[in-house]
């Protein structure tokens, strides 16, 4: 027993030491990969006119508030600042970024923040000699940009399938963050198919890869060596990298790319609704079984669905055979599409399944956005057991929202109406999954509203549609 207890520091210290070996084996070696694929990632600076009094942080600067004293100060006698001209009211501004190339004759892709409104674009390549590039074509919808550089047999990378990629799987970004050239960082796939607020058009991978200014349009590298992704986005309160970033999956890139190459522009494909996410409430409200699919908020007049038979109120739970889980879903899918295609839409309506088939149309350049409802004077009107007094919207309002039938609130009184957060002006046009065409019909529907029950109704604030639900206790 004593040799036992003698032996045991010793065998303590073997098994951490083994536990240390086993870690290290575990942990992924990116030195061939980083070998390999840093030649094809560039460092890419635009120059573009700006007022004299603009300073770096600005828009077309590089960011530098998130840099300790030391380094901010070393960074702002270090950027270039071109002469100014005989006017003295404009100089050079530059801005930094990332970018690789795709084909031995110089076709290189970024972001398109990176190089929008440039007068002059310089690709610095991992030898240090620099191309000035052309733009080929850009697409704010899901910021890529397509340049081109006159070479040949210049070292490009190998693109993967970012559809492939599993959420905890190793990935690993090159680019040159706050200026410094291929550095090299990794981290973790966190999570796919993620949609940021102002990106519709883009299912995001999500990672936390350590992503800085300047890393914008670089690589996301998988195991293999891969490209997976363009890196575009961080979420961030201090200006910096805070454990999370957002890469452009590979597959939307070179869709985009594609069509930059061949037409200089993206056409997408378009339904004309306007949607929003189905919630416990609405699921209850509309008989679902679950809260899933994109509800149809708003239809634009004489656009593909409206055509295609498609109504307020339908839940699209899938197209093409793709289930759409989140609402946000449906507009990537949609926006894959080739203007004139079929879109096989699974929905439901009035509590039943329903296949509707629509021929799909081309995004406009810019939405549309109705009018607001304004005040009607002088008409008919309604109280009713929600607390809010309506009116009948006239002829010139109708007109100017393309509605058929609706309901101004007057008034907001105590009671539902005021928790649930109508407003005066607001449109109502649908209550309890029935039209409103009058203020009697919303008294009727609103008296037989039923008690302890998920109840929605279609709301137009200043031309945007959503439901909204509530429960009526009393």
């Amino acid at each position: 027993m004593r040799k036992l207890k003698s032996i045991a520091p010793l065998l303590a210290v073997a098994l951490l030491w083994g536990q240390s070996l086993f870690a290290q084996a575990s942990l992924p070696d990116f030195t061939n990969l980083v070998e390999e694929a840093s030649p094809a990632v560039v460092n890419i600076s635009t120059r573009q006119k700006m007022p004299e009094r603009a300073v770096a942080g600005q828009p077309g600067m590089p960011d530098l508030e998130g840099l300790p004293p030391m380094f901010r100060e070393f960074f702002e006698r270090s950027i270039p600042q071109a002469p100014r001209n005989p006017g003295g009211r404009q100089r050079e501004a530059q801005s930094l970024g990332s970018g690789f190339i795709i084909s031995p004759d110089g076709y290189i892709m970024t972001n398109n923040h990176v190089v929008a409104d440039a007068d002059e674009i310089i690709v610095r390549l991992s030898d240090r000699s620099e191309l000035e590039a052309k733009l080929i074509g850009a697409d704010p919808r899901s910021d890529v940009a397509l340049l081109k550089v006159e070479g040949k047999d210049l070292p490009v990378v190998r693109l993967g399938k970012s559809d492939e990629l599993k959420v905890g799987e190793w990935v690993l970004a090159i680019g040159s963050p706050f200026g410094f050239d291929h550095s090299v960082t990794a981290g973790i796939v966190s999570a796919k198919g993620r949609n940021l607020p102002s990106d519709s058009y883009v299912p995001f991978i999500q990672t936390d890869v350590a992503i800085n200014p300047g890393n914008s349009g670089g690589p996301l590298f998988n195991l293999q060596g891969e490209v997976v992704g363009i890196n575009s986005q961080i979420f961030t309160r201090s200006g910096g990298f805070m454990g999370l970033s957002f890469a452009i999956p590979m597959e939307v890139a070179m869709q985009v790319a594609d069509q930059l190459k061949a037409d200089g522009k993206v056409t997408r494909g378009w339904l004309g609704v306007v949607i929003q996410e189905v919630n416990k409430d609405l699921a209850e409200s509309f008989g679902l079984e679950k809260p899933a699919g994109a509800l149809v908020a708003q239809v634009l007049e004489d656009g593909p669905a409206d055509k295609g038979g498609l109504l307020v109120g339908d839940v699209i739970l899938s197209l093409n055979g793709k289930p759409i889980i989140m609402s946000a879903d449906l507009p990537h899918l949609v926006g894959g599409l080739k203007p004139g295609e079929k879109a096989e839409l699974d929905v439901v309506r009035d509590g039943s399944r329903k296949k509707l088939s629509v021929t799909v149309g081309t995004l406009p350049e810019e939405g549309q956005e109705l009018a607001s409802a304004g005040s009607a004077q002088g008409a008919e009107r309604s109280n009713n057991r929600l607390g809010v007094t309506v009116v009948e919207l006239t002829a010139e309002q109708k007109k100017g929202l393309d509605l058929k039938g609706g309901v101004v609130v007057k008034e907001v009184l105590n009671g539902p109406a005021a928790m649930i957060g109508l407003r005066p002006g607001d449109v109502i046009t649908h209550l309890n999954n029935q039209a409103i065409d009058s203020t009697s019909t919303f008294t009727q529907v609103a008296q037989e509203l039923p008690k302890n029950r998920s109840v929605s109704m279609r709301v137009l604030r200043q031309g945007r549609a959503s439901f909204i639900t509530f429960k009526l206790a009393e």
